[in-house]
């Protein structure tokens, strides 16, 4: 198999980015999550933090401590090593309840790709997701996996507040929610799972690797799963490696 050379991006004098390719791309993703894996095993002076993505992968570094030209030839040259994959990642099992109230989009989403509903749902909850990155808002989990028959553009008109907990889909893309906030994806469904609490340790549970599965919910359960998330428990079940 081939693939495109990396290459490096400058981000002032404290990161700089690796670049593997454009758009999003399973094998783009596995060499990031790859790297990272690598230089979590390995770490170089003066590195402080990598953050991937879908296509690329930040490094952090401390200019006082790191030259960062001989930094990213490292980088570089790790990148280029045949990496074997990111060991067995813990597996995620988050209750979802879909449409109505909690997925105010299912109903649309339907009706344009011409299925019912209840396909809708099982087309959602039946792939086996990766957390590809974690982006755009604290906690936010972009996930790699959703059937292609479920693609949608996003909306052309955003909503200003969208619940935190929501289950959605933008292009290509499935997404687990955190916070509210504006969004123009397709809200399908609601999780209680809260993936982002700042007085957790840890403050995030999904990581980029992690796979994951919907499973449908009753909406009566929701009171019970949501109190339960509020005392503080984990609300999904998860399956370490």
């Amino acid at each position: 198999m081939t693939h495109d050379a990396p290459r490096l991006l400058a981000c002032g004098d404290t990161a700089f980015t690796i670049e593997f390719g454009a758009g999003i791309d399973p094998a783009h993703s596995a060499r990031v999550l790859a790297l990272d894996a690598a230089l979590r095993a390995r770490p170089l002076p003066g590195l402080r933090e990598t953050v991937p993505t879908y296509r690329s992968l930040t490094i952090h570094l401390d200019p006082l401590a790191a030259d960062p030209e001989a930094l990213g030839r490292t980088v570089l040259a790790l990148a280029a090593e045949p990496l074997p994959p990111p060991a067995t990642t813990r597996l995620w099992r988050i209750p979802v309840v879909y449409g109505g109230e909690f997925g105010i989009d299912l109903d649309a989403v339907a009706a344009h790709h011409g299925i019912a509903p209840e396909a809708v749902i099982e087309r959602h909850a039946v792939p086996e997701y990766r957390v590809a990155m974690i982006g755009f808002l604290p906690g936010y989990a972009y996930l790699e996996g959703l059937d292609p028959g479920l693609a949608l553009s996003r909306r052309p008109h955003p909503r200003p507040v969208t619940p935190a907990g929501t289950i959605s889909i933008g292009g290509a893309q499935a997404l687990v929610a955190s916070i509210a906030a504006p969004s123009g994806w397709h809200l399908l469904g609601r999780t209680p799972f809260r993936n982002f609490v700042p007085e957790r340790d840890p403050v995030f549970l999904l990581r980029p690797g992690d796979r994951v599965r919907f499973v449908p919910t009753p909406a009566e359960d929701w009171g019970a799963l949501a109190a339960a998330a509020e005392a503080g428990e984990t609300v999904a079940e998860v399956s370490d490696p």
